[in-house]
């Protein structure tokens, strides 16, 4: 089974529903998935928003698991496999994956999508769509990534004040540590 259009509208329909100021930004790809359930195929050739997923894993010390790219570190993100259910499940499956993280959890006040982000065609390396990251938040002990991960580089534990996303920092200031 892979990730369905039914499931993409349901995670946004929640989350628009949780955050009203962003239902603009997400009504193209609110409507774009709509149009691919009813028509059961996709009729946009190619300009549909490329529906991305991600975790975003914060440890026992409120530190982010960031991974390798290029110069710095980025949270990890990737397109949902045809074994995937769910675009959760796709997360936990890009991080055991990524960096062996194979016993995280969800925030236990969290249903549905943590963030979702939108990037222009153009300031992403994806080519002429829209792309859409849809991210989920999950807690880990800072000892579930494997420990050769950490010690190569290939992964880091951030503070959560060095995060350089402020739309992933401020949200997660809010989730994590109750500020507002």
């Amino acid at each position: 089974m892979s990730v369905r259009d039914d499931q993409i509208i349901k995670e946004l329909g929640h989350y628009i529903h949780e955050h009203p100021s962003e239902q603009m930004s997400l009504m193209p790809v609110y409507d774009a998935a709509r149009d691919h359930a009813q028509r059961r195929s996709c009729t946009h050739g190619r300009r549909c928003p490329l529906v991305m997923t991600g975790a975003v894993v914060v440890d026992e010390s409120n530190r982010v698991l960031c991974l390798r790219h290029e110069e710095g570190y980025a949270l990890a993100e990737a397109r949902p496999e045809a074994q995937d259910n769910s675009l959760s499940e796709a997360a936990l499956r890009l991080l055991a994956e990524e960096v062996g993280v194979r016993d995280g959890w969800t925030q236990p006040d969290l249903d549905g999508p943590f963030l979702v982000d939108v990037t222009r065609p153009g300031q992403h390396r994806y080519g002429p769509r829209l792309r859409v990251g849809i991210r989920y938040l999950f807690r880990a002990h800072s000892g579930a990534v494997l420990p050769a991960v950490i010690e190569t580089g290939a992964a880091a534990w951030v503070p959560l004040g060095d995060i350089g996303i402020p739309s992933v920092r401020d949200r997660l200031q809010r989730h994590v540590i109750g500020t507002r």
